[in-house]
């Protein structure tokens, strides 16, 4: 049975935006909330059907098979299938042509509506931030707990948000269409800074998760992977700041291997075996990053995947650390926050030394963020291991997630 649940949870993660995005394509946004709970229905079915007789040889297809279904009973129990399907069929279908062929859930059009819904999503009805969450929603299948995380928030006011974003959807007629068709130039580039940011964002959760007990998750950064290279695939959306983004995904993803104890624990970047770093993935880094060396703009993801680029450099040099320093110096002047500023400590750090990142660190704001006490307490480390230990035990009970805490644990004992 924990086989089941363990299966049937990775393919939600993997297939419930997917679907979703077919069917709202199919019948229109205006009832993507039914959408969304067709697509549960299913996997609830599945839950109960599986647990009684096993994961079926190709459980894809059986969700894909059992969503069709489901959604031509919702729709024609609504009256939406006769009007809005019908004069299509009657159109376009063969005579051999089954009805649940018109629900498509072939790679292609798999492809072309999460494409489509991520432009939709981002029209300007709708504010920016519920823009976001619904995307991350919608597409990228995160809980509601993940979206309120990510949005320093809770789930009531989030809830609040995509329901408006919803309403807009639906007061707006905001349809699917493809990107080639309607679009300005200056039209589609707001909304793909939008997009790009939303899979940012994904991919942020995913490589250093704030909402699960979880260092990792390579499922949300493969996922935004995904996206990203999508997004490559058309001539509109394959601009500079996309295979920006894309390079820097792929730097990170290449030391996850080495980010990771065996004891599930984060393991810091000096202290990383730099034999588990993936060449290939920092190889195709290096492809996107020179495809983004096109154009005359330099957006925040040019200068992060520099950053992320210096980062996959094995010999710790001088010269690195200094071209990082430059380079957050840069980023810090056009995309201004906390984090990039503590990044920028510890790269001052490295290139400078304690003295100079301690006198430095006097300016920073103290913050309530545990990632400032763990760098912190780095820098006291051997100097002032008192005020470290301060640092550690406060970082500790900042960190939101029992493994984070594990990880600063060690670092306690290490100094009592």
């Amino acid at each position: 049975m924990e086989k089941e649940f363990e299966s049937l949870k990775q393919l939600f993660q993997q297939e419930f935006a997917k679907m979703v995005a077919v069917i709202s394509k199919q019948f229109g946004l205006e009832h993507i909330e039914m959408a969304e709970d067709i697509v549960s229905d299913t996997f609830l079915t599945a839950s109960e059907t599986w647990g009684m007789k096993g994961i079926p040889p190709n459980p894809n297809a059986w969700l894909y098979s059992v969503a069709k279904q489901k959604t031509l009973y919702h729709f024609r129990r609504h009256k939406i299938y006769e009007q809005k399907v019908m004069p299509e069929i009657k159109a376009q279908q063969s005579p051999h042509e089954e009805e649940t062929d018109i629900i498509n859930f072939s790679q292609q059009n798999i492809r072309d509506s999460q494409l489509q819904m991520l432009f939709a999503i981002c029209t300007p009805a709708i504010a920016s931030e519920a823009q976001i969450g619904l995307a991350l929603r919608i597409l990228c299948g995160f809980g509601i707990d993940e979206i309120a995380e990510a949005f320093l928030t809770n789930k009531e006011t989030i809830n609040k948000r995509l329901f408006r974003a919803k309403e807009k959807l639906r007061e707006g007629n905001v349809t699917l269409v493809p990107i080639d068709d309607t679009l300005s130039d200056q039209e589609l580039s707001n909304r793909l800074d939008t997009v790009l940011h939303i899979i940012y964002l994904l991919f942020s959760e995913g490589y250093y998760s704030q909402t699960e007990n979880t260092i990792l998750r390579k499922d949300l950064c493969v996922e935004a992977m995904r996206l990203g290279a999508l997004l490559t695939e058309y001539d509109r959306t394959n601009q500079p700041k996309t295979n920006a983004l894309l390079a820097l995904m792929s730097f990170h993803s290449s030391r996850f291997n080495a980010r990771i104890s065996d004891n599930d624990t984060m393991v810091l970047y000096d202290q990383q075996d730099t034999s588990l770093w993936d060449m290939a993935l920092i190889n195709q880094g290096i492809h996107f990053l020179n495809n983004a060396a096109n154009g005359n703009e330099v957006s925040s993801y040019h200068l992060e995947a520099g950053i992320a680029y210096w980062h996959c450099i094995k010999e710790d040099s001088t010269v690195k650390w200094e071209n990082i320093l430059q380079l957050y110096d840069q980023l810090l002047l056009i995309n201004y926050s906390p984090a990039v500023a503590l990044n920028r400590l510890f790269a001052l750090y490295k290139a400078k030394g304690r003295d100079i990142a301690l006198h430095e660190a006097a300016n920073l704001p103290s913050t309530d963020s545990h990632f400032y006490h763990l760098l912190m307490g780095e820098l006291y480390i051997k100097h002032n291991d008192k005020k470290a230990l301060s640092h550690y035990q406060k970082a500790y009970t900042l960190a939101k997630t029992q493994t984070e805490k594990q990880g600063i644990q060690e670092k306690i004992n290490q100094l009592l």
